[in-house]
């Protein structure tokens, strides 16, 4: 509701100049009568009224200031939570104070390299660097429009008028709408912060309308613009034309003891394909990134994109092999990503980043020929674990908040695709705004985290909503069920990802998942699909799962140790189908010396068959499963 109207003392405004006094009366003015909605407009316009009182106050153009937010916040409130970058609001006005640092959810456990042939590389994570002194803008938007700092993060009126505010200081000082942009970016080298003005004028000049998360109706109507400016990017980065992209190149180097770092030298595609791009978050600010991946011992990833403008910097040649994912075989076969970013602490992403990424997974599927979908687009939360003692360790980000409908929606491969209505075999599509899991743990373990927008899918053992979670005997021995923590992907289906209907009920759809029926309510949480299914041949009652595709022991030559192929502890039983993702040649890459001449592709007889299992994906041998259309 409103809030009352109270008298304004102006008497200390007497002491100052004419003009100053009045133009802090008129901007006084402006943010009382901005923070009264008007009572003839529709409720769900107030933010397009408000980027238009703002606009006008501080004489920015409404264009520019509606293209700065979209590509901070998409105009999202976040329910007040901070981005990954520390950032409020429509306008992502950054309070680092407020955010906090940020914490490494789950750094010590996990072997990123995942190879059984090398002992395991855990190298300790180093106190963070502190975070960019830019990542403090909600102080100076305060001193400019009045406010104080918890307003501008809380209440979205002012959030926008502090964000025109410091646009406007911006231009003054820079001269043109260009540069002001590109600082309010907050990058501090050139090309990163000319990358996001470009990218904000780009969607000036094609326009975009949608509906917030807090159902607020918002439209930048198409506007032509000449004020983008070409990039010139001399680096030897591999990335799309257009996009600044940084050569920050992680070491191959000899250590004592003979060991390297910190990664494998390969011949992509020549000596493998290429199947997968990995998305991660890097679990701390962009400087301690670019400090972890460029020293020797630690280990490594192909690129790292920015939160506060989507920059990218790519470390390691896609044709070469990094260490990133925690299982050797999708390490050989795949691309990884970092994001800057937290998976719990903070809790969304920004518009810019969101880009960047989606235009460099599209350039690398492209050239890789991988499928823009959610069998060879993986979170690192999907990538299964290599046998049954590495599955409690395995990460789990980039977290259920990032939006990977809009993701993909981005790269122009919609997600919902098309099937026949009832279909056995459906992709799990909710609306990401509407849709809020209660989670735990985001910031203390067993606190709620703040109720907002997710993609994940959380399943029950019934059709009941008061139903225990699905058990994970991978994550939980002992047998006993999983948990609402933000961490725990035990009991959780992922938006995109595609599963085999095992019962419909009273609006309750149960899947297959992990060898049990998960259920959930199925209101607009799935899309029909079309695919094919997997499922044990006549007369085997179970089928062994693995996570990795590794060749027969008599594929390997004499100077490669044999790797075991050991099945997980779950059970794909008679009667149960799952999505097929994939049909593979078994393969294992020998590279466990500094001198690439010594490193060895195995690859065997044996073929195995991808699929989505639970929250991660794993291996079934073909010679086990018959693969059928979904009908």
């Amino acid at each position: 509701m409103p809030r009352p109207f109270r008298p304004v003392a102006l008497e200390p405004l007497r002491r100052r100049s004419k003009r100053t006094a009045g133009l802090a009366v008129l901007t006084l003015a402006a943010g009382l009568l901005a923070a009264v909605p008007a009572e003839a407009a529709p409720a769900d316009q107030q933010r397009q009224r408000d980027f238009a009182a703002a606009a006008q106050e501080f004489g920015v153009p409404e264009h520019v200031l509606l293209g700065v937010s979209f590509l901070e916040s998409r105009w999202d409130f976040n329910a007040g939570t901070p981005s990954t970058s520390a950032g409020y609001g429509p306008m992502h006005l950054t309070d680092l104070r407020e955010a906090g640092t940020g914490t490494h959810h789950d750094d010590g456990e996990e072997d990123p390299r995942g190879d059984d042939a090398r002992r395991a590389k855990l190298p300790a994570t180093p106190a963070p660097k502190p975070p960019p002194p830019g990542l403090q803008t909600i102080d100076e938007a305060s001193a400019l429009i009045g406010q104080d700092v918890a307003t501008l993060r809380t209440n979205t009126t002012q959030n926008i008028r502090g964000g025109a505010a410091l646009l406007a200081k911006y231009q003054r000082e820079a001269g043109d709408w260009y540069d002001a942009v590109a600082r309010y970016s907050g990058a501090k080298d050139k090309a990163g912060a000319q990358s996001f003005a470009d990218e904000v004028f780009d969607t000036i000049s094609k326009g975009v309308s949608r509906k917030t998360d807090d159902g607020q109706s918002v439209t930048l109507a198409a506007k032509p613009t000449s004020s983008a400016r070409a990039q010139t990017d001399a680096s030897k980065a591999e990335c799309p034309k257009k996009l600044s992209c940084l050569s920050v190149p992680a070491p191959y180097q000899e250590l004592p003891n003979n060991d390297y770092g910190n990664h494998d030298k390969a011949d992509r595609p020549k000596s493998q394909k290429v199947e997968y791009i990995i998305i991660h978050d890097t679990e701390g600010y962009w400087d301690t990134a670019m400090d972890l991946v460029t020293d020797p011992t630690y280990v490594s990833w192909h690129y790292t994109i920015r939160s506060a403008d989507g920059q990218i910097a790519q470390h390691v040649p896609t044709k070469d092999v990094a260490w990133h994912a925690g299982n050797w075989y999708v390490n050989a076969k795949s691309v990884g990503i970092e994001h800057e970013g937290f998976a719990a602490k903070g809790t969304w992403y920004t518009e810019a980043m969101y880009r960047t990424s989606a235009k460099l997974v599209g350039y690398l599927a492209r050239k890789y020929d991988i499928p823009l979908d959610r069998a060879h687009i993986l979170g690192h939360d999907n990538v299964p674990g290599t046998i049954p003692s590495t599955i409690k360790g395995m990460h789990w980000d980039p977290g259920p908040y990032w939006d990977w409908s809009h993701y993909f929606d981005l790269m122009g491969a919609p997600l919902a695709g098309f099937g026949r209505p009832g279909s056995p075999l459906v992709t799990i599509t909710p609306d990401f705004a509407t849709n809020q899991p209660a989670f735990t743990g985001c910031e203390t373990a067993g606190k709620p985290c703040p109720a907002r927008g997710s993609g994940s899918v959380v399943l029950r053992s019934e059709p009941d909503d008061a139903a225990p979670l699905l058990k994970d005997i991978g994550l939980r021995p002992d047998g006993s069920a999983s948990t609402m923590a933000v961490s725990d992907i035990g009991s959780r289906a992922e938006t995109g990802q595609r599963y085999v209907v095992a019962e419909r009920r009273g609006g309750w759809t149960a899947i297959w998942y992990l060898g049990q029926k998960g259920w959930f309510r199925d209101t607009r949480t799935t899309s029909p699909a079309f695919g094919l299914v997997v499922t044990p041949k006549p007369g085997l009652e179970t089928v062994p799962v693995f996570g990795r595709a590794y060749p027969e022991a008599e594929a390997y030559p004499a100077n490669v140790p044999v790797q075991q192929v050991i099945p997980l502890p779950y059970t794909l039983s008679a009667g149960q189908r799952y999505s097929l993702g994939n049909v593979l040649g078994s393969e294992y890459y020998s590279a466990t010396t500094f001198d690439p001449a010594n490193h060895v592709v195995v690859k065997g007889k044996t073929r195995y068959v991808q699929i989505q299992f639970g929250h991660r994906i794993a291996f079934v041998k073909a010679d086990d499963v018959r693969i059928l259309p979904a009908f």
